[in-house]
């Protein structure tokens, strides 16, 4: 179906990525359809990679952040992606079982119907960098499963890891069935790789060039993409609970995910309470915001890029609420205090495109029409947080 790399024009394919393209689908050409046990040998191997190396890839992680926290790297990513491949090698048996489907009879008298799952060949990995372990091997559990082969590029912010990665996988696969690379500007040349399926989680920017490369060999595509994403405060749920709820989250990797709160609605008149109990919850739970439970902000562009979306919002009239308190942040570890901006307007930075860091805009409302007809206005966002009795 798709076109081979020596067709096409636009992008130089550098050796490296074409012939590990070349080698993965030779090899599935080969043995097309690997059986249940391999599967399921490829899954284990995928659990022992991360089992047998899991205080190195904490450091990894660490080192690309400058400061990571390892609960967070635990929880968020390592835990999560273990238990993906325990469910999947768990269901794995019945999901390659044929599926009968009803058929009209009227048209096709005495014919039978069945869906038969197939492998699709070589599949693409474009990892981010905000949860690079999670983002990569719950992908692959699923391609793998599947009876694919995997390419998987990580982020030019994960270069430790990256690194790490491409060490210690041959020693669980062979590079014809999964390889990693890093990613050295060549994102553009990766994503124009004919593979079978390509999977990319990132911005809406560069989701649209990633999609534009595959287009040129009708490569499908899986788009998992960020944007702002807002929580509702009901009139009749408790303030605090609310604030609980959401500053947890919001904290959480220094607010660098693409799922997280991006602004609030309370009701009219909560605003004061609302920043009370987030300044009492931040104190509370990292009473060192320079010390290793806080996570730095990953790279100093988007730190400068966090800094000046607040001096935006106070220029244009908003109060900034100041989390942190008397507390100093180190700004040569990229420890970015997480604020409140209160009275946003439309023309503010933090308004305007995704924040991806801990500044936390509330908005204010009156009826409930106010924040619909708001949220309908505007891009459709990945998540909603609706929060009420």
């Amino acid at each position: 179906m798709n076109a081979p790399i020596s067709l096409l024009e636009q992008v130089q394919i550098p050796a490296e990525l074409q012939q590990c393209f070349n080698a993965q689908r030779a090899a599935y050409l080969d043995r097309p359809e690997p059986g249940y046990a391999e599967r399921l040998a490829d899954l284990k191997s995928l659990a022992r990679l991360l089992k047998e190396n899991r205080e190195q890839l904490v450091t990894a992680i660490n080192l690309d952040y400058g400061n990571r926290s390892e609960f967070e790297t635990l929880f968020a990513e390592f835990f999560v992606v273990l238990e993906t491949i325990n469910d999947t090698a768990k269901h794995l048996k019945k999901w390659m079982r044929p599926q009968k489907r009803k058929i009209n009879f009227m048209m096709y008298p005495g014919a039978r119907n069945r869906v038969i799952p197939q492998p699709l060949g070589v599949v693409g990995v474009i990892v981010p960098w905000n949860f690079p372990l999670n983002l990569s091997f719950a992908p692959l559990a699923a391609i793998i499963a599947a009876g694919n082969r995997a390419m998987v590029k990580m982020s030019e912010n994960s270069g430790h890891l990256a690194a790490l990665l491409m060490q210690i996988s041959p020693k669980y696969f062979p590079e014809d069935k999964l390889k990693f690379f890093d990613d050295q500007g060549r994102g553009p040349a990766f994503s124009s790789i004919p593979f079978d399926h390509l999977l990319f989680t990132g911005s809406g920017t560069t989701g649209r060039a990633v999609m534009a490369n595959a287009a040129r060999n009708l490569t499908p595509v899986t788009l998992e993409l960020g944007g702002k994403a807002p929580a509702i405060v009901g009139p009749d749920f408790p303030i605090k609970a609310a604030a609980e709820r959401i500053m947890w989250v919001k904290m959480f990797n220094a607010g660098q995910i693409c799922t997280n709160v991006d602004y609030v609605f309370l009701p009219e008149g909560a605003a004061a309470e609302f920043a009370e109990h987030c300044k009492r919850l931040f104190a509370e739970r990292f009473p060192d915001i320079n010390g290793p439970d806080y996570t730095s902000i990953i790279d100093g562009r988007s730190f400068a890029r966090l800094q000046a979306a607040l001096a935006d919002a106070r220029d244009k009239g908003a109060t900034l609420v100041n989390l942190a308190g008397t507390q100093t942040p180190n700004a040569a570890l990229r420890k970015f205090a997480p604020h409140l901006v209160l009275n946003p307007t439309e023309d503010m930075q933090v308004m305007q495109r995704e924040i991806f860091g801990p500044i936390l805009p509330i908005r204010t409302y009156r009826d409930k029409q106010e924040v619909a007809d708001y949220i309908n206005s505007h891009d459709r966002p990945l998540a909603i947080y609706p929060f009420t009795r």
